[in-house]
């Protein structure tokens, strides 16, 4: 019996000693086919599931390499049933093939063909399909190419897509390396996702996700259709782009509320093009305007269901996601596999951490303790007004005060979710507070302000959660957030993350990340789901009480 650091069950669930000397490198080995579900303090709880499974076999691990990392780092022997289970649930990926016909255009194919018989009987997919043109293939409706794999997917049975992609309108974009280069993992990420034609980046915040994007620019030299997530995103695209590349300022046009600008290189807003009028989503035409070569979508994992639906009529052309997290609030984590693409690279925060490309963090949950007038309310609340007393509470207020004196000099951000609360906080702090009220801007204004160092306290909402780009940021104070959102508290560290310069004496800048939770109530329930993030990407963090922290003990 090897003393591995992992238990791994018959029930597809593997736990994970904290402490083992080996834990840190068999959480690097997992990451890549299993999923975080639990991390309390000393055993983490990660699971075994299809998609997981099929995003390793698409990024090229095999169920030889799962298995074996599994009896690798066991503590006592692997269920054999569980192995046979990840084996067979790999060798699902690619027995169904979607391929180009030189008569019958777009068919799906079969290495099976009882699994073809099975899917063919399916009613979820009889109506995308066409004739049968022998015991192995059928021909497919072109326009059902993405709804098909859609189906699939749920089948259990998830399809390659080898019918290939349309070269778009030509456009020629150079990366212009002039006192930079790409970082080997950019490389690799941008390469990874041009040999698989389409698919998932998932790289740390800071580790430059718009620079993969540009090379991915380079690689197809075409028409380039890229969604951000706000207009302030759209904008730092562009200026990184004509920094980056050899496209100017007039071969980018910007669509967005304030803008309708159709060029070569086009970048969209999520809010726009999501945007109804008298019921109908009069901006999805944009996908149809030219001849998109590339289409690149931004934090992909917030991508709005109207454009999931129109993206299912893009299969054709390539595409690319890039994202710091694969985690849904909604769990569709299996549209954005069938529809955008596989993950095709996936570099774990540790690793780049490791290499210095991003700062390392300090994670700190600081627990206070409502009033006892608030406990009172909060107990004969409504289930929906618990969370906002929760969170809302004053104390709150005094506990962040304290730190950002205690971090005063250091760039600090104050991040919440809810407007009063963030008014208050801002009035106290003498701060200047971004919401979505503020105008673009005016947000361009102050965000310039802080990496200047003209400003070194902002109180944000949710709106700089997402591809903004603030690289002095050193301290963040989390004071309410979405309802325990893992993804939510991926961006928000992750505005810390950038390295910034060394310092005097080549000293790295640490990021300190403070999360403020109203112990006893929904607040610190919601917290455990945050943390499982900062377990996933192999962060430690602290829990401390509030008059002990502030104490200095």
């Amino acid at each position: 019996m090897i003393n591995g650091p992992l238990i791994v069950q018959s029930d597809k669930s593997l736990l994970l000693e904290v402490d083992h000397e080996q834990a840190a490198e068999c959480r690097r080995a997992i990451a890549p086919f299993a999923e975080l579900e639990r991390s309390p303090e000393h055993i983490h709880t990660y699971r075994l599931t299809p998609l997981g499974l099929w995003n390793a076999r698409a990024a090229g691990h095999d169920a030889e390499q799962v298995i074996d990392t599994l009896l690798a780092y066991s503590r006592y022997s692997v269920p054999h049933a569980l192995l046979v289970d990840v084996a067979e649930t790999m060798a699902r990926y690619g027995r169904l093939r979607l391929e180009k016909h030189p008569v019958h255009g777009l068919v799906l194919a079969s290495t099976d063909r009882p699994v073809l018989e099975e899917v063919l009987r399916a009613k979820k997919v009889a109506g995308m399909l066409g004739d049968r043109i022998d015991d192995d293939t059928v021909a497919v409706h072109p326009s059902e190419r993405g709804n098909l794999k859609q189906a699939l997917l749920k089948l259990g049975w998830p399809a390659e897509d080898f019918a290939g992609y349309v070269d778009g309108e030509a456009h020629a974009i150079q990366l212009v390396t002039d006192g930079w280069e790409l970082r080997a993992y950019q490389q690799e990420a941008a390469e990874s996702f041009w040999h698989g034609g389409s698919g998932v980046v998932v790289l740390p915040c800071g580790a430059g996700k718009t620079i993969v994007g540009a090379a991915a620019m380079a690689q197809a030299q075409a028409t380039t259709l890229i969604l951000v997530t706000n207009t302030v995103s759209a904008r730092q695209w562009k200026d990184e782009l004509v920094r980056r590349t050899s496209l100017t300022p007039e071969e980018i046009g910007e669509y967005s509320g304030s803008a309708k600008e159709i060029r070569p290189v086009t970048i969209a807003t999520y809010q726009v093009m999501t945007t109804r009028r008298k019921g109908v989503y009069s901006h999805l035409e944009l996908f149809d305007a030219r001849d998109w070569g590339l289409v690149i979508y931004d934090e992909v994992h917030l991508l709005p269901a109207p454009i999931f639906r129109m993206t299912a009529d893009l299969q054709a052309r390539r595409r690319i996601g890039l994202t710091a997290t694969l985690v849904r609030e909604d769990g569709r984590e299996g549209d954005v596999f069938s529809l955008i693409g596989p993950k095709r690279y996936d570099a774990p925060w540790k690793d780049i951490e490791a290499q210095g490309w991003i700062a390392p963090a300090e994670c700190v949950e600081v627990r206070v303790t409502l009033p006892d007038a608030v406990r009172l309310a909060y107990a004969t609340a409504e289930p929906e007004e618990r969370y906002r007393l929760a969170s809302c509470t004053r104390e709150k207020v005094a506990v962040t005060r304290e730190l950002v004196t205690r971090h005063r000099g250091q760039p600090t951000l104050v991040i919440g979710q809810y407007l009063d609360q963030l008014e208050e906080l801002g009035e106290a702090l003498d701060a200047p507070v971004i919401t979505g009220a503020t105008t673009v801007r005016e947000r361009q204004r102050l965000y310039e302000a802080f990496r200047q160092g003209e400003v070194d306290l902002l109180v944000v909402s949710k709106v700089a959660n997402f591809s903004i780009d603030l690289p002095s940021a050193e301290v963040a104070i989390q004071v309410s957030g979405s309802f325990g959102s893992r993804q939510e508290e991926a961006q928000r560290l992750g505005r810390l993350l950038r390295p910034g310069e060394p310092g005097p004496g080549g000293e790295r800048k640490v990021a300190r990340f403070y999360t403020l939770v109203s112990r006893d109530t929904v607040d610190a329930e919601f917290a455990q789901n945050r943390q499982r993030f900062l377990a996933e990407q192999g962060y430690s963090y602290r829990i401390a009480d509030a008059g002990d922290e502030l104490a200095g003990t």
